[in-house]
């Protein structure tokens, strides 16, 4: 291509961050692509740990995660962009409803990797047309790159104890997209760490899921557990997620940043009302269609109905409601073994200990999936 010349550039670059904000970005950054030279680092020892769980895609895409330039020969500079997502209220008021699902705030709304992929793709298209040329690549989450060491990398903020970004200016509430190109921007210089003696985010978290601060764990992570895992939940995490049904914001909402933190102004990211506190019975009597249209244009279609459901059972079995027990027990023949293995826990902490017998007597006998038959031995026992 014919590069533009750099005073074209630093004009371009002035107008970036007004762009950025009309597209209703909340602040606009650019990382060199090696900015992040011990991520590589970083992200093996993590990995080394066991610590990714069973995100078997992490290892597969190392290389390219830790050097943008192996993801992208051509890329001169990163243009690391944030959009706030803030509750408007209480992130965690729906923890203290037992009979309804907490949902993470992210995901209580359309889509984020749609909504901002459109608008990174129509900045970057200014950008070419204002340069005269070049190429770019958008990226959302979903390609492998490391978001927050580019972030803090580019001056958006720092990565908190809780490994998530913070910013003086927005807090713990915000999205991270990210345009590459070709272009040779003059890179930003990089935040600070301004956490302090700060432990909120760590004390807070109900499965103790950070070893260290600067930590995660992620096989003890709720947001994991329930989005990420596709299995069973060990059985002793299973109480600590209480009505977390979809994510967990707690080492968010905690964060004193937050004081500066902006709700989310694009219409797309606000709240559904209905997914708020959904009460878990109308959660849990939904068949795959109806978890398809309900759920359509939301994140947490991606998990799947049965997943969904093994959520929506450990949140029923926390909940110590007994008029939830039938909501469990209309699942004990469902087709899927993970549906089964966690309504057969969610009976077992809803039901009397005759209740559990006849349960038994009643569904146990023709079972064959090994995982279910040993919940089943557990109830026993519990019982």
């Amino acid at each position: 291509m014919n590069a533009p010349r750099l005073r074209d550039l630093t004009k371009i670059r002035r107008a970036l961050d007004a762009k950025a904000a009309e597209l209703g970005f909340a602040a606009c950054r650019i990382a060199a692509p090696d900015a992040i030279a011990q991520a590589g680092a970083h992200l093996a020892q993590w990995l080394e740990a066991g610590h990714a769980g069973d995100m078997d895609w992490m290892a597969s895409t190392a290389a390219r995660r830790a050097d943008p330039l192996a993801l992208w020969p051509q890329v001169r500079s990163i243009i690391m962009l944030t959009l706030a997502y803030g509750p408007e209220g209480d992130a965690l008021a729906t923890l203290q409803q037992p009979a309804c699902g907490n949902i993470s705030v992210y995901a209580r709304h359309r889509d984020y990797h749609d909504v901002i992929k459109g608008r990174l793709k129509q900045l970057g298209q200014w950008l070419l047309r204002q340069a005269g040329g070049g190429e770019i690549k958008v990226f959302v989450d979903t390609a492998p790159v490391m978001e927050k060491p580019l972030a803090a990398a580019a001056g958006l903020g720092w990565q908190g104890r809780h490994t998530n970004l913070v910013s003086r200016e927005g807090g713990s509430w915000l999205f991270l997209g990210a345009i590459f190109t070709d272009l040779p921007f003059t890179p930003d210089a990089p935040e600070q760490d301004h956490c302090g003696s700060c432990r909120a985010c760590l004390d807070i978290c109900p499965t103790q899921a950070f070893p260290a601060p600067y930590q995660l764990d992620a096989r003890r992570c709720i947001s994991y557990l329930t989005i990420e895992h596709k299995g069973f939940i060990a059985p002793e995490l299973r109480p600590l997620i209480g009505n977390r049904i979809y994510g967990c914001d707690d080492c968010l909402a905690v964060c004193p940043w937050n004081k500066f933190a902006a709700s989310a102004h694009l219409i797309q990211l606000q709240a559904r009302t209905d997914l708020v506190a959904p009460g878990l019975a109308a959660l849990a009597a939904q068949d795959d269609a109806q978890f398809r249209s309900y759920f359509s244009g939301s994140p947490i279609k991606r998990i799947g109905h049965a997943r969904f459901l093994r959520n929506v059972l450990v949140a029923i079995g926390n909940s110590r409601d007994a008029s939830l027990l039938e909501a469990a027990r209309n699942h004990l023949h469902h087709a899927s073994p993970l549906v089964r293995g966690m309504a057969v826990w969610a009976c077992g902490r809803l039901a009397s200990r005759a209740a559990c017998h006849d349960l038994k007597a009643r569904y146990a006998a023709g079972e064959t999936d090994p995982q279910v038959l040993a919940e089943w031995r557990a109830l026993e026992v519990a019982a």
